[in-house]
């Protein structure tokens, strides 16, 4: 930080000690070194720059600047993809950073057909964008049961209104809930679980998947990966993600005898996808034990880590990172100024979900609290500079409040996809609670 004041205060005083004419040092430099410099800069050090003189706010009002800034800070996958998915041929990059900083509301869609067929109602199931399709597998569902069907809907560019799932026949995974499941290059990675008679699994299984766009048809190919001698204990429950899109990152869950766990566990897979090495991160401090709480890569070499259910029962409310900028990964806490805490935040719960969206941040929805209480709302997790919450509006469509869905983000990151979960139902005669699995998809669109 100090350098990059260091930065512009150097760019202010030569630009006065040449009398802040067009032919001063620095804005006599091209467009293309010029922009090379800012680039180097955090976002409100170009902004101060900006004010310099109306030359600079020229300069910095460049749609090719803007462009490059949102690929430095979002990477070049999700530009691509914001580009593909635009109705436009040119996208406003200022106007859309610009929006996406101040982001406060979400709108939402059902995207459930009643009349065709679907996966049924489920929680604790896996849910991942790949390859253009969503793709379901397993969960529990009424009386305890697992499931162990895959399904899978192709959305291609862009959200539909409507979606058609597909079951795919497949040798895969054994039914099971609780488990996780995360995109590693172009192939589905599936770690863990829990069955109907509730024996945990460390299994680890890898697929992939193949489109047919011209008749919609898709294939799932599931395989037992090759681990070595050295595994994860048992477990279900446990929180999950891909780090830097070539490794797997599981912590905690239910263990034998119910046992919450407080691990860390990363898998590298070798090159040719045909087996894979799991090594254990041992390092002080860590979190606490517990479950049902969320992991989600931001990029860079930070995976946040967010509430779950600790050893007492306790639902939590702590934040915290996994820094990776060194060969030894190592768990930091995030600590929040009160300022930065909206009043009368209920933040504890359990059984929510983590998405990444355009920006690194972090959208958090439902889950439920140590009452059970279930939730609808949406927050906007910050861990930068400012390390902020922000509560969401939400348009349109309303889900019912439910905890152990899932949900995931398409490539641009502007579009979350949520199916299932837990959620409160009509409490019925010689029945202990009105605990119902919900078979909903919806999609979250971030209003930019």
């Amino acid at each position: 930080m100090a350098d990059d004041v260091a930065t512009s205060s150097s760019i202010r005083t030569n630009f006065d000690n040449n009398g802040g004419d067009a032919a001063s040092f620095i804005t006599n430099l091209s467009h293309d070194h010029l922009f090379s410099i800012l680039l180097l800069l955090p976002l409100d050090s170009i902004l101060s720059f900006a004010m310099t003189c109306k030359k600079t706010t020229r300069l910095t009002h460049s749609h090719t600047l803007w462009k490059s800034i949102c690929t430095r800070d979002w990477g070049h996958s999700t530009v691509d993809a914001l580009l593909t998915s635009s109705s436009s041929s040119s996208l406003d990059w200022k106007r859309l950073y610009q929006r996406l900083r101040n982001l406060d509301r979400v709108s939402c869609f059902n995207l459930t057909d009643p009349d065709a067929q679907g996966p049924t109602p489920r929680a604790s199931h896996s849910l991942n964008f790949f390859s253009g399709c969503l793709v379901l597998f397993g969960g529990g569902s009424e009386g305890g049961r697992h499931l162990d069907d895959t399904w899978i809907a192709y959305v291609g560019n862009g959200f539909r209104r409507m979606m058609n799932w597909q079951r795919v026949i497949s040798d895969g995974p054994s039914g099971r809930f609780g488990h996780s499941c995360v995109v590693i290059g172009d192939c589905l990675v599936l770690f863990g679980g829990i069955n109907d008679s509730g024996i945990r699994q460390n299994d680890t299984w890898i697929a992939q998947v193949a489109i047919d766009e011209t008749n919609s048809s898709s294939r799932l190919s599931w395989r037992l990966l090759d681990v070595g001698p050295v595994a994860p204990p048992t477990r279900g429950a446990h929180a999950c993600c891909s780090i830097d899109n070539q490794r797997m990152l599981i912590h905690g869950g239910i263990g034998l005898s119910g046992m919450r766990l407080g691990d860390t566990w990363v898998l590298h897979l070798s090159e040719n996808l045909c087996f894979g090495t799991w090594h254990e991160t041992v390092t002080h401090p860590v979190p606490s034990p517990r479950s049902g709480h969320t992991l989600t890569y931001i990029g860079g070499s930070r995976t946040v880590l967010f509430g779950g259910r600790g050893m007492g029962y306790e639902v939590l409310n702590d934040v915290w990172y996994l820094d990776s900028s060194e060969d030894r990964l190592g768990w930091v806490p995030v600590v929040f100024e009160l300022r930065n805490i909206p009043g009368g935040l209920s933040l504890p719960r359990v059984g929510h979900s983590a998405t990444l969206i355009l920006g690194g941040r972090v959208v958090i929805y439902g889950g439920e609290d140590s009452y059970r209480h279930r939730k609808n709302d949406f927050w906007l997790l910050d861990i930068g500079s400012k390390r902020t919450w922000r509560r969401l509006k939400s348009e349109g469509y309303e889900g019912r409040s439910r905890s152990f869905h899932r949900a995931c983000a398409d490539e641009s990151g502007c579009n979350l996809y949520v199916f299932g979960g837990m959620v409160d139902g009509i409490l019925h005669p010689a029945e202990p609670a009105g605990l119902r699995f919900d078979g909903e998809l919806f999609v979250v669109e971030l209003v930019l």
